[in-house]
């Protein structure tokens, strides 16, 4: 059964985080090292914040992270911290993201995720749709050699995916962090090193 208030649910209120899922990125971080001091990173689906939260103390004040999400997010009094309410799809605000950041992206973040109709078809459609949206949108907007988090959801198009994937990062792992709920099909896969276009 889902239960909304568990231990990362309190964890992520005592902790002043915005979401649990703050805890799935400092895991990943934790285990790849995913984002640097004074990196420049664009988070793609950040509401309601709790990875803008955890990129922004990564990066620190020399970094850079722009939040991105259809929906509005409270702002926050950090200085590093850009927020943007729009379709990350959307190439005029693709380049936004390059103008504000000032150059490419070090790293793109995406929790991505769509909201559920309940009929599995769709909602795994839609899932990869998202995927697929977010990682044209790393192509864009992420540097050479840059890194990209994006969540997947287990189902009959992953492995196409991945190796959409595969076919444009030199180092690609899935992981599931300790914090997802148990019985949810998401995975993330940390993919490192994006090759440059030929």
């Amino acid at each position: 059964m889902y239960e909304r208030k568990d231990a990362f649910y309190k964890r992520a209120k005592r902790a002043g985080y915005r979401s649990r899922a703050a805890y799935k990125l400092l895991e990943l971080h934790k285990t790849f090292g995913v984002i640097k001091r004074g990196d420049r990173v664009v988070d793609l689906g950040s509401w309601p914040g709790g990875w803008v939260q955890v990129a922004a103390a990564l990066v620190g004040t020399a970094g850079k992270v722009i939040g991105v999400d259809v929906v509005p997010l409270e702002p926050f009094s950090l200085p590093q911290v850009t927020l943007l309410q729009g379709d990350a799809t959307d190439p005029a605000l693709q380049q936004t993201l390059l103008t504000l950041l000032g150059g490419r992206a070090d790293v793109v973040l995406s929790d991505m995720a769509p909201k559920l109709s309940g009929i599995r078809e769709v909602d795994e459609a839609r899932a990869h749709e998202l995927c697929r949206a977010a990682l044209r949108c790393a192509q864009r907007v992420l540097r050479p050699g840059g890194t990209l988090v994006l969540k997947v959801f287990m189902g009959p198009e992953l492995d196409a995916l991945l190796a959409e994937v595969r076919a444009l990062f030199a180092t690609v792992r899935t992981t599931r962090p300790e914090a997802t709920r148990k019985g949810s099909a998401e995975l993330y896969v940390v993919a490192i090193g994006l090759r440059a276009p030929v």
